[in-house]
């Protein structure tokens, strides 16, 4: 289970900015672009100042601007007025050109991080072992990479730059300001502190009702992908509105949330939109009476309400910015979670490389359970020759699968030890060690891409021959070449467009295309007539050859040629007969399989 650990905010920021950090130059280039509207927006009031006093009054350009200014246009009521004019398209046309760059750059980064970082968050979730997976779905998973990799974008890109940027702006607006007038400038300043302690107040809240509302979401999502991917049994038992009412009470969940979360943010809007009314009010009362005092120009006074203008717009819309901060803090909470989530199944630094196994097996002393209160195996230990076929009975819920998934370090024993060759699986590098598998599943495991591609699964460089051959291996190749697109035919998604004998064969030719030592087959005619079973069971036996066999199965035909007959029965080896033929036909084996109960290690094939 994931971990319910809690990050600050400052924690969440660190690692955030972390992740970016083989953007930071980009990032760079972005705030610097950014930046540039800093002047921009000094510069956006002071052709209404020059307008009012210098044009309409009598007082003289800014300092800054008359080295700037032919003395011809500046002498000039009527010259001074087509500076203003042409000022104004000035800044204009530099503001959109900044803007478009900015907004480009900015799309750009954000979307490279959040590619980036899906991809970690897709790199981690696949090396995650199969029993996290089996205890928390895949949809939450989904959820977390799709939408909860979308924090980093808001806070590196979408959140911090423009803050900088305002920051810079507010910085060089209240300078301008204190030199105007440092009283108005000072009020300015006061509304700030009011300001941080709201959000201090707000902050926490906000993130809380985010969290609730992601989780609740999260499981309307699970909802709607279990709904759809067992879509046949819903219907078959005619529960859409059972369904139905399932996601809308989740989602319910999410909207109450949602709510409470508007809730303080309005409230906090409330204070914001209070704050500075009031700060402005007396910016303006303070402003006309210097006016009227004439320590202040007129066109200074339109000047500062308007930089206090652009000063409280971003301070207005504040509570907007802490909601999606908060929001997007929470999404990256649960994405760091998942990144911390470890491995059960941990790959050795050095492991020892393994090119092609023999394919002797041996298990000593195993046990296994998922958790401690529901132990699965219970001290397992015998050891399998090289090319031996093994048939492994029991009931449902025995063992069986289990079993042969440790083989693979899907999971790992939780006592005892399985050796390859003599080694111990977990001394062997994990990739080299799976290669060493071929696998055939009771329900065929296809993708929603063509049956060349499924078959070439296996060996993504093969060439169009050897999945030909693989093909008519598995008989395939027959049923293909009658398709109207052949081996491009699109399969539909988990194969469905295709029979489940066909689906079974394409699975089959896939583990002759892959050539693997170890064959494992788990229930791989269970769920097909008998016709298509006796089809399959020659193509096993052919697939069989030179290989060390595991084959799981219930009926009988299907173990009838293995060399060894396991029996599990609730976790244990029940009995072992080499005797296979006569182990079939003694109806004892089945209805208590307690006649070879083991004590020590025993030995067969090789």
């Amino acid at each position: 289970m994931i971990s319910k650990k809690k990050y600050s905010s400052f924690e969440l920021y660190l690692r955030l900015l972390n992740e970016a950090r083989p953007f930071w130059a980009h990032i760079g280039a972005l705030c610097c672009i950014t930046l540039l509207s800093t002047p921009l927006s000094l510069l956006i009031p002071l052709p209404l100042k020059i307008a009012v006093d210098s044009v309409i009054g009598s007082h003289p350009m800014p300092a800054f601007l008359m080295p700037l200014v032919p003395k011809a246009i500046n002498s000039s009521p009527n010259g001074t007025l087509t500076f203003v004019v042409m000022l104004i398209i000035f800044i204009a046309l530099f503001t959109g050109l900044q803007r478009l760059g900015t907004l480009l750059l900015r799309i750009y980064i954000g979307e490279k991080l959040t590619l980036a970082f899906r991809t970690k968050l897709f790199d981690h979730v696949q090396r995650l072992s199969v029993s996290y997976h089996d205890a928390r779905g895949t949809a939450d998973s989904v959820y977390r990479i799709q939408n909860d990799a979308l924090a980093i974008q808001w806070i590196a890109v979408d959140g911090t730059i423009p803050f900088i940027a305002s920051a810079a702006t507010v910085a060089g607006m209240t300078y301008i300001t204190a030199m105007l007038d440092w009283q108005l400038a000072a009020v300015a300043i006061a509304v700030s502190p009011i300001l941080y302690l709201g959000a201090r107040t707000f902050n926490p809240r906000l993130r809380d009702h985010w969290c609730n509302a992601t989780n609740h979401e999260n499981s309307a999502f699970s909802v709607v992908q279990e709904v759809l991917s067992a879509l046949r049994v819903v219907k078959a038992f005619g529960q859409e509105e059972r369904e139905r009412e399932r996601f809308v009470r989740h989602s319910s969940e999410s909207l109450l949330a949602r709510v409470r979360a508007a809730w303080s943010e309005g409230g906090y809007d409330v204070l914001i939109g209070v704050t500075t009314a009031t700060g402005t009010a007396i910016v303006l009362f303070l402003g006309v009476q210097h006016v009227q005092a004439g320590t202040l120009t007129l066109g200074a006074l339109m000047l500062v309400t308007s930089y206090l203008a652009q000063l409280f717009g971003p301070l207005a819309s504040l509570s907007e910015m802490t909601s999606r901060t908060q929001r997007s803090l929470s999404s990256a909470e649960r994405a760091f979670l998942l990144l911390d989530q470890t491995p059960d199944v941990v790959e050795k630094k050095h492991g020892v490389p393994l090119a092609h196994a023999e394919g002797a097996v041996t298990f000593r002393n195993v046990c296994f359970a998922y958790d401690r209160e529901h132990p699965v195996l219970h001290d397992i230990s015998l050891e399998i020759g090289e090319r031996t076929r093994v048939g492994i009975m029991g009931m449902t819920g025995a063992g069986k699968s289990t079993l042969v998934s440790l083989l693979t370090r899907f999971y790992e024993p939780t006592q005892g030890q399985i050796l390859l060759d003599g080694v111990d699986l977990r001394d062997y590098k994990l990739a080299d060690l799976r290669h060493q598998f071929g696998i055939v599943l009771q329900e065929s495991v296809l993708f929603s891409t063509t049956i060349a591609e499924n078959i070439a699964y296996a060996r993504p460089d093969a060439s169009e021959h050897e999945i030909i051959e693989a093909a008519k291996s598995a008989n395939a190749h027959e049923f293909v070449a009658r398709l109207p697109d052949g081996y491009a035919t699109l399969v539909g998604e988990r194969g469905m467009q295709l029979s489940g004998g066909e689906r079974q064969r394409i699975a089959l030719a896939r583990a002759f295309l892959k050539n693997a030592p170890i064959l494992i087959l788990d229930e791989p005619t269970s769920s097909i007539d008998l016709k298509t079973e006796k089809e399959i069971m020659e193509v096993m036996e052919r697939l069989s050859i030179g290989r060390t066999v595991f084959i799981i199965a219930h009926r009988l035909s299907t173990l009838k040629r293995c060399d060894v007959l396991l029996g599990i029965e609730h976790g244990r080896v029940a009995f072992i007969r080499s005797d296979v033929s006569k182990a079939i036909g003694d109806p004892s084996v089945f209805v208590a399989p307690h006649t070879h109960p083991l004590s020590r290690e025993e030995k067969f094939g090789g």
